[in-house]
Parts: C-alpha cells; sequence; structure tokens
C-alpha cells in the first residue's frame, strides 16, 4: 500500500487527536456517580436482626466487596496498559510525521538526479566517450559520472528504506490502536461490575436497621480481631524483628500521613486511595515506584517470609492477591479497606495472608 504525504500525515494527525481524547485530564480515575434508583429503597424493619442472619449478611457483604475490588486490580491494570499505549502510539505518530518529511527530502533529491540524469541525454559512458571531443576532459568527468550513480544508489536505498520504516510504524500503530480499544472495553467492563457489587453492597446494608447495622460493624471487628489474635497467638511476632531501611521508613511516613482519607475504588491520592493505589503511591514517595495493582506487586516483587518482614514492605491478602496493605511494625498495617470506610491501622494478620513483598529488595 502506497503511503502518500497527505495521507500519512492525516494518519498521525488522527491518532495523535485520538490519543488526547483518550488520555484527557479527569477521566481515568473517575469516582461512579451515584445512579438514582427508580424505586424508592425498602424501610428497614424494626425487628432486630439475629446475629447469625447478621452474620450471614457480613459474609455477603465480605463476597461483594471482594469481588469489586477484584474488578478494580483489572480497571487499574487497564488503565496503566491504556497509559503506555497512549504513548507509545504518540511516539510512532511522530516518528510517521518525521518519517514523511525525510520521504519528500529524499524524493525531491531523486528528483534533482532524474532531472541532471536527463540533461545529459541518458547516454552510456562508452557512447559519450566515443561522441565526446576531449576524451580526457570526459574520462575526468566519467570519475564523477561514477561517483553520482553511487549517490543514486544510495539515495534509492535510503528512500526505501524510510518507505519500509513509515510501513512499519504504520502497521505497530495500528496493532497499539487495537491494543488499546481492547484495555478500554476492559476497563468499561471493569467498571461496570465494581459499580454493580457496590450498589448491591450498599443496598443490603440499606436494608438494615441503624441497630442492625451498628451490630453488623461490631461483627466485622470482631471477626478482624479473631483472626490477628489467631495470628498473633502464633509468636510471630517474637520471629518478626528486622528494622526498616530509610526508603521503608520513607514509605510507612507517607501511608501515616494519609490516615482518614476515604478509599475510592481506582484513586490513587492525593485526596483518596484504593488499597494498592496508597501502597504504590507510599513507595513512590519514598523514591522508588512499583507496579500499580495489588496483583502486579505480588507478582513482580521479591517474595520474603513473613518471619523476616520489616516496616515498609508489603502484605498481600487472599488467594487472588485483591488486596495489599503497609506493614507498620508491632503486627500492624496501613490500609485503604473498602468502598465506605477510610485509610485505616488494622491488625496485619486480620485477614487471610498470601505472602509479604519487598519493594526495596
Amino acid at each position: 500500500m502506497g503511503w502518500g504525504k497527505r495521507g500519512m500525515l492525516m494518519a498521525a494527525v488522527t491518532v495523535v487527536c485520538a490519543v488526547s481524547a483518550l488520555s484527557a485530564p479527569g477521566t481515568a480515575f473517575a469516582a461512579p456517580a451515584p445512579t438514582p434508583s427508580a424505586t424508592p429503597s425498602p424501610t428497614p424493619s424494626s425487628t432486630p436482626v439475629p446475629d447469625k442472619d447478621l452474620e450471614k449478611v457480613r459474609e455477603q457483604l465480605d463476597k461483594l466487596y471482594h469481588d469489586a475490588a477484584v474488578a478494580t486490580d483489572a480497571y487499574n491494570a487497564a488503565e496503566e496498559r491504556t497509559k503506555k499505549q497512549s504513548a507509545e502510539i504518540v511516539a510512532l505518530a511522530k516518528r510517521i510525521a518525521t518519517g514523511q518529511q525525510r520521504l519528500e527530502k529524499l524524493r525531491d533529491q531523486a528528483g534533482a538526479a532524474a532531472r541532471a540524469q536527463y540533461r545529459t541525454g541518458g547516454l552510456p559512458p562508452t557512447a559519450q566517450f566515443l561522441l565526446s571531443d576531449d576524451p580526457g576532459q570526459f574520462l575526468d568527468g566519467a570519475g564523477l559520472v561514477l561517483q553520482g550513480q553511487q549517490a543514486t544508489k544510495k539515495l534509492i536505498g535510503e528512500l526505501t528504506g524510510t518507505q519500509d520504516d513509515l510501513q512499519a510504524y504504520a502497521v505497530d500503530a495500528a496493532a497499539q490502536w487495537q491494543k488499546l480499544d481492547a484495555d478500554r472495553k476492559t476497563k468499561a467492563d471493569a467498571k461496570k461490575k465494581i459499580e454493580q457489587q457496590i450498589s448491591a453492597a450498599k443496598k443490603l446494608e440499606s436494608e438494615l436497621a441503624k441497630k442492625d447495622q451498628e451490630r453488623l460493624d461490631q461483627l466485622e471487628n470482631q471477626a478482624a480481631l479473631k483472626a490477628q489474635t489467631a495470628w498473633l497467638d502464633t509468636g510471630i511476632l517474637k520471629e518478626i524483628n528486622a528494622k526498616a531501611t530509610e526508603q521503608g521508613r520513607k514509605a510507612v511516613a507517607f501511608a501515616t500521613a494519609q490516615l482518614g482519607k476515604p478509599y475510592v475504588w481506582g484513586a490513587e491520592g492525593p485526596g483518596s486511595f484504593d488499597c494498592s493505589g496508597l501502597t504504590s503511591q507510599a513507595w513512590a514517595a519514598a523514591g522508588r515506584p512499583i507496579p500499580r495493582t495489588s496483583q502486579e506487586q505480588w507478582q513482580q516483587l521479591k517474595h520474603v517470609d513473613i518471619k523476616d518482614m520489616r516496616p515498609g514492605d508489603l502484605i498481600v491478602y487472599f488467594t487472588d492477591a485483591s488486596h495489599v496493605a503497609i506493614y507498620i511494625g508491632d503486627g500492624a498495617i496501613i490500609q485503604a479497606p473498602r468502598p465506605g470506610r477510610n485509610v485505616t491501622i488494622a491488625g496485619a494478620g486480620s485477614m487471610a495472608i498470601l505472602g509479604v513483598v519487598r519493594p526495596d529488595a
């Protein structure tokens, strides 16, 4: 397929404009807007709900928020990929524009060479020698002709190479665009699932009377305390005695300064955070950027034994690595828990630990 100047420049401009629209400020991590309900919320019952039923509600809420956390990780991962792909497409568009300018310059040079050849009549060197009145002068010029032929050959090679490069850039840009479009769909699907899970959880909680909601919070705290106590009863704290590094202290200090800020899915500060948004920003503040999502942090950072962990290390939770927090010492973590909660201190063993990773290994 040929690549004319107008077509190539239009392609480059189109790519840049489209990427600019995709990466417009304010669209990346927008919190879901409340969806107006067509039907009024059910009136909470005045009859107290038995603890065993509240425990089932708590388990349902845990599952809903867990699923929302998994979807949030998928959303964040897709967002990171779209940022990278957008940058690559912009870079390719710039290469296309630069290559097009070089292609036009080479074409001008090739045209000049063709016109010069036309002026000589296009005769082969032997014929020019036989027809020349001054063979000596011709032989001097023959060297220049040879140089000109070599230069023309090189020019044609550069022209062909530039055309091939432009073709490759265009193909690469098209491939990146397809990936970008796929990740946009992934983000949209994840966002929809997040909103559905959070909406269902809020509906479930809204159906409880105020006293039942308070009791539900108590049961949640009791479950966390029970898990933390069981973890501490293993004697693990006697084995954990490593001191924080300078970077670890900076990460903990950053996390500590965020206490009380709300959890918002997809957020990475400064006013709100999700779980991996908090941990990634804490370590960015410490001068060591780490992957954005809890799953990537689990996959890419160095794993350490729990007994060897130190303040600043990240504790990853649940078998699917859907939650992460920063260890601050003395068996405690700072975490952004879930929607409806704020950044807080909690027991390191209050949830099912998958493992520990170290950003500054």
